[in-house]
């Protein structure tokens, strides 16, 4: 079985034209063949990309040589089989909306800290820790204790901080999410809002997951499996492929035991999203899986298959 090295990075700094900065990138990632998705706005670029290790590192390399750019570390993990179907290049007001594209990062966040620090945080009980992902996110995995905003996509995110956190603004928060770069735009905003004792998870959970793995003195803290956002759904501990696939009808992630219930349709539903499916969506869903059934039959495999 082969193994496809996927590499995700970041990095906010000032891109006076998103356009030609993507272009250029499109023309580079085709010529390593690479497939992925890859973010452009003013503020920066962030992208998740999959191919051969080499050729990834020779597009990280490329980047380091663009004007602003340095090169990004990355945070790797593996596929046993291809993540994306296709490259695409997205141009956008935000990396990530978070709704306050007055903002860049690049200006000022959190204090970045690693596995060890993050650990040290956890343990003080002064110390609050927020989760700055999504519900479907969280329902895989996340730190014990921790905080979940109850959004279901990152622009609410600022509405849970206006709403829920208009005290406390000295106390110590410490905030996490997949890669990183979330958690540059939310402190970001926040230490707009007047949050001075802001902490954030350098790297993400993937980069903390490589770190406790590299130092075995280090407890992981992590329970449960990592969402990510491509064909292999969620990750474990060692950045591999786990035991997650995605429901057609919500995109929710979901595991051995969802399959069980009885409102469990392969292909079309599960039981979160059972009771919201219109007859029109059941129609196109079902056909959609006697497609890639037939797909299968002929031993080709149906584009965007999730389940």
């Amino acid at each position: 079985m082969s193994t496809c090295h996927v590499v995700a990075f970041y990095e906010f700094t000032r891109v006076g034209s998103p356009r030609v900065l993507g272009e250029a990138m499109r023309a580079r990632a085709t010529e390593l063949e690479l497939l992925g998705t890859v973010s452009v706005a003013p503020e920066g670029l962030y992208a998740t990309l999959a191919g051969d290790h080499e050729q990834l590192h020779a597009a990280l390399d490329w980047l380091a040589n663009q004007p602003g750019f340095s090169r990004p570390v990355g945070r790797w993990s593996v596929s046993y089989s291809p993540p994306f179907r296709r490259l695409r290049i997205k141009y956008r007001k935000e990396i990530v909306s978070i709704g306050r594209d007055d903002i860049n990062p690049a200006d000022g966040q959190g204090r970045h800290v690693d596995a060890a620090q993050w650990n040290r945080l956890l343990d003080d009980p002064n110390t609050l820790v927020i989760d700055t992902r999504n519900d479907y996110e969280i329902e895989v995995g996340t730190f014990p204790g921790a905080v979940d905003p109850k959004t279901t996509n990152f622009r609410e995110f600022l509405g849970f901080v206006e709403r829920a956190m208009d005290e406390g603004r000295e106390r110590p928060l410490e905030m996490f999410c997949t890669g990183g770069f979330r958690c540059e735009q939310a402190t970001a905003v926040m230490q707009d809002l007047g949050f001075s004792n802001l902490f954030q998870l350098n790297g993400g959970i993937i980069k903390y997951l490589d770190e406790v793995e590299a130092q075995p003195e280090l407890d992981n803290r992590w329970h449960g499996e990592c969402f990510v956002f491509d064909e292999r759904v969620a990750v474990d501990a060692k950045r591999a492929p786990g035991g997650f696939v995605q429901c057609h009808g919500c995109r929710r992630a979901h595991g051995p035991e969802d399959h069980a219930h009885p409102d469990y349709e392969p292909g079309i539903c599960c039981a979160k999203c059972v009771g919201q499916l219109t007859d029109q969506q059941r129609r196109q869903f079902s056909e959609r899986k006697k497609q890639v059934a037939l797909a299968e039959a002929r031993g080709e495999q149906h584009i965007g298959k999730r389940f």
